[in-house]
């Protein structure tokens, strides 16, 4: 279910960001060849064009020959450049005329429509430009007005800008659409009475266990992702806490993040082995910062060990093996330590404490559900007009892309090299069972993700080709076809690179 949820999302903003490009090359007059989801090499699982005001369909069908021929010499010879290539031209209105009726390449004002058989991306062909569907030796040696090479370097810059706009605009209208229909939740830590629950490594900055946090840098956390966000990801680093009826000061160790994230890589380590040595085995989290929320038994699993120990619904459990007074992540972490073994469990019931102790298996878990957040808080729901959804969602999603590119940094760390993963990791953000709302949130966060990566200055990418416009537009010097084709061929390999990387680091965590 959540690879079909990747599929889908990733399909939706292919086809967003290649009709960013389509329709800024349509509107300055720029012929586009081609608009294919995914890739077809040899041949098209569907090919669509219109001809004469009526749609043509084919399926399975060979790809069409390009509408470029050979240039020949006196003799009939192909003519080559200086490496050997040969050198082509746009065929004549009489060579297009006497091609059969029904060959497409009749009508090269109408795009052809496709679905490629190699499920990774897709393309718009615009005429005239060097990409990852032709190189400059396919192309006709002299420009032809309706070509993108032949336009000012305004118009060029719109054309590449406009698949960058269109997942930009698109992610903060989804986001928008989302805000409209959902509504919000938020659970403000001002709520929350308990505290907060703190991991090893927090405690080791010097929190101890039910601290509030008031500020970090002199603003105030409104929700518990905003403490992560900031101390993490920002790297903030004075943090005011109340403890008890004492305020004090805190302050964060420079390689705090980069502590953290090797932690959470050791810690998701032993939950990959855990989990390939049983397969019914849950992974776990690691929580950096939580709520001090009780452990309260909601209900109890037919044939689980707390049924065996007398738990009963509504039972809250305190402790385990007599260290009291813990939470809900405190008493799953202290179980972690006791896989196939007894334990003994303190809780209470009506007001009066009391122990049972059971077996907890090789999974080291109670066979309960747990009452959640909502039970204990009542979060602050919000819900918006349209038009006040627009507004709302952009506000979202522009947060949601400051956030992504303040954690950006982090992958340049060893430790945060290491979190890199491809498509199993991002399969993984969806649900495991169908969700419209967490679908489309997630889609629009990717979206966000893929305009951010593709404004990127890699050749290869969207913000490659910016960067060699505004080079352009700086020095009024145009970068040639020849060069274009050589920084797109070492861009590409240096995203094959990466998507190697990115993949193998999934493949990694899989087996090892």
């Amino acid at each position: 279910m959540q690879w079909l949820q990747l599929i889908l999302a990733l399909s939706i903003l292919v086809v967003i960001h290649e009709l960013g490009h389509f329709c800024f090359a349509r509107i300055f007059k720029v012929r586009v060849e081609k608009f294919y989801m995914f890739f077809n090499p040899k041949f098209s699982l569907i090919r669509a064009k219109k001809i004469n005001g009526k749609w043509q369909v084919k399926f399975f069908a060979p790809n069409v020959e390009p509408t470029a021929v050979p240039i020949l010499d006196a003799m009939g010879n192909e003519k080559k450049d200086e490496k050997g290539k040969t050198l082509y031209r746009p065929m004549t209105e009489e060579e297009l005329a006497a091609l059969p009726e029904d060959d497409w390449r009749h009508y090269p004002d109408n795009t052809e429509w496709g679905l490629g058989w190699v499920p990774f991306g897709g393309y718009c062909a615009i005429a005239g430009m060097v990409d990852e569907t032709k190189s400059a030796t396919d192309l006709p040696t002299e420009p032809q007005p309706w070509e993108f090479r032949s336009k000012n370097v305004w118009q060029r810059l719109c054309i590449i800008i406009g698949g960058i706009l269109v997942n930009f605009v698109g992610a903060l209208l989804i986001f928008g659409m989302v805000l409209f229909t959902w509504g919000q939740d938020q659970l403000p830590l001002s709520q929350i009475n308990t505290g907060l629950y703190y991991s090893d490594i927090m405690v080791g900055e010097g929190f101890q266990q039910q601290d509030k946090i008031l500020t970090i840098n002199g603003e105030e956390p409104k929700e518990l992702s905003d403490v992560v966000q900031w101390i993490i990801l920002e790297g903030k680093r004075d943090v005011v806490v109340q403890r008890g009826a004492d305020t004090m000061v805190l302050t964060m160790s420079e390689d705090l993040g980069k502590r953290y994230l090797a932690l959470q890589n050791d810690f998701d380590r032993v939950e990959r082995e855990k989990a390939r040595a049983d397969k019914s085995y849950i992974k776990r989290n690691y929580l950096l910062v939580s709520y001090f929320m009780p452990m309260v038994v909601d209900s109890i699993l037919p044939g689980g060990a707390a049924l065996f120990g007398g738990i009963q619904k509504g039972d809250s459990i305190v402790g385990v093996n007599g260290q009291m007074g813990l939470c809900r992540v405190q008493i799953d972490n202290e179980l972690l330590k006791y896989p196939c073994d007894s334990v003994t469990l303190d809780f209470y019931r009506s007001g009066e404490l009391m122990h049972t102790r059971l077996f907890i298996g090789d999974q080291a878990m109670i066979g309960v559900y747990i009452k959640g957040l909502a039970a204990f808080y009542t979060p602050e729901h919000t819900d918006y007009t349209f038009f006040e959804a627009i507004p709302a969602g952009i506000k979202y999603g522009w947060d949601m892309l400051v956030m992504y590119v303040k954690q950006f940094r982090l992958v340049f760390t060893k430790e945060g090299a290491q979190s890199v993963g491809g498509f199993g990791a991002i399969s993984n953000m969806f649900e495991s069972v169908w969700n419209w709302h967490s679908f489309w949130h997630m889609t629009a966060f990717l979206s966000l993700v893929l305009a951010f990566m593709n404004f990127l200055p890699i050749p290869a990418l969207d913000g490659g080709y910016i960067l060699f416009l505004l080079w352009e537009i700086i020095t009024g010097k145009k970068p040639s076809d020849k060069f274009l084709e050589v920084a797109n061929t070492i861009g590409f390999w240096l995203l094959l690179a990466l998507l190697i990387f990115a993949n193998g680091n999934d493949i990694f965590k899989a087996f090892f």
